[in-house]
């Protein structure tokens, strides 16, 4: 049951790495207002699930949650970030990045049963998902947290006795990939305490297998 969600959250954090090594090499153009206000655009798209039971219904997430290459996910958040422009510039001897606007829009899949549940296993269902609808909205707050973080390591970015900005750029790939690491050591942490013994996701699907 853990191999679920854990897996579906693998997934994500290699598509993490992925878009923050892409991220670099957005970072180029012209300057914008350092720390320019943003918010994030949150989004919650479902695959139907069947089932009159609640061991009928999680099976069902079984087969036809995301796939997400050896596994199928009972839920599972993305995120796609792009950047307004940004420009290193030298300056004197050195070199300085300026800031730029970030777009992130995270994308949280649920399931969703395709027909009305008899009242108790409604009851049970209702619960079963708020509590897993919640746990990825904590996978959510990591991305935009993570957002924040590179504004705070990259905004303003000064690098002494750089003229052509390579060494600013190449101090740029390493405060994000530090970043990246962070947080999926993080979400690592935060999945292993949720799915582990008496755990709130392991309760979460006991409490809809057993009840329902």
């Amino acid at each position: 049951m853990a191999l679920l969600v854990q897996q579906g959250h693998a997934l994500e954090r290699a598509v993490l790495r992925v878009r923050l090594c892409l991220l670099t090499t957005a970072l180029v153009a012209s300057p914008l207002a350092a720390h320019a206000e943003w918010k994030p655009v949150e989004k919650v798209e479902t695959y139907a699930i069947s089932g009159q039971s609640g061991l009928e219904l999680y099976r069902s997430i079984g087969q036809n949650g995301p796939n997400v290459g050896i596994a199928r996910a009972i839920a599972f958040t993305n995120f796609k970030l792009t950047w307004g422009v940004r420009d290193y510039k030298p300056r004197g001897k050195g070199c300085v990045l300026t800031a730029a606007k970030p777009k992130l829009i995270i994308t949280y899949t649920l399931p969703s049963p395709s027909a009305p549940l008899p009242p108790a296993v409604q009851k049970s269902w209702e619960v079963f998902i708020a509590g897993v609808s919640a746990h990825e909205k904590v996978h959510g707050a990591s991305m935009i947290q993570m957002v924040h973080d590179i504004e705070a390591a990259t905004d303003g970015l000064t690098v002494a006795d750089d003229p052509k900005c390579s060494k600013t750029r190449a101090e740029v790939v390493r405060r994000l990939d530090a970043i990246s690491k962070a947080r999926v050591q993080a979400s690592r942490d935060f999945d292993r305490v949720e799915l582990g013994q008496g755990g709130n996701l392991q309760k979460l699907i006991l409490a809809l297998v057993n009840g329902g």
